[in-house]
């Protein structure tokens, strides 16, 4: 299926690993017919955040930020579909958790600016650079999803 090459990446934040919130919001994308192409349990460093969040990384909350993603492990997740980046911040919900919209992730289940549970690759630019900082491209698998039929009309099948 070459018309589905975007990838983006999600990370579950230590917030939803303490509340046992991972199969719910997984299930949230695969219900949506994503492809989930990578997943790992993994710490995270000061370096690594602060590339990550280098757009707030002068700011006086980093370092609250900072100890608060590697007060536990993350689950981090490589999704692949048509518009996967867009598909996956719609369900993800705004940063704000408490104004998030309800049937979204962090409308459902977080209320706060930092602990909302998820973090969303906001463009697709942004997401191909992410998904290389956190995973190796032999952690990333193409496989033949065969729900697509069932997902995807014929014409954004097509080879």
């Amino acid at each position: 299926m070459s018309n589905v090459t975007e990838k983006t990446l999600v990370l579950i934040k230590p917030d939803a690993i303490q509340r046992g919130l991972v199969g719910l919001i997984t299930e949230r994308f695969e219900r949506k017919g994503l492809k989930l192409v990578g997943m790992k349990m993994m710490t995270l460093d000061e370096a690594v955040l602060r590339e990550h969040y280098a757009h707030i990384a002068d700011k006086p909350f980093f370092p609250g930020v900072s100890k608060f993603m590697q007060s536990t492990p993350v689950v981090a997740m490589c999704w692949e579909g048509l518009g996967v980046t867009d598909a996956v911040r719609k369900i993800t919900g705004i940063t704000k958790a408490r104004e998030a919209e309800g049937g979204s992730i962090r409308g459902d289940y977080a209320m706060s600016v930092s602990c909302n549970v998820i973090h969303a690759s906001d463009t697709a630019e942004n997401a191909e650079k992410e998904v290389k900082r956190f995973f190796k491209p032999d952690e990333i698998y193409g496989y033949d999803k065969s729900e697509y039929m069932h997902v995807y009309a014929e014409d954004e099948r097509a080879v």
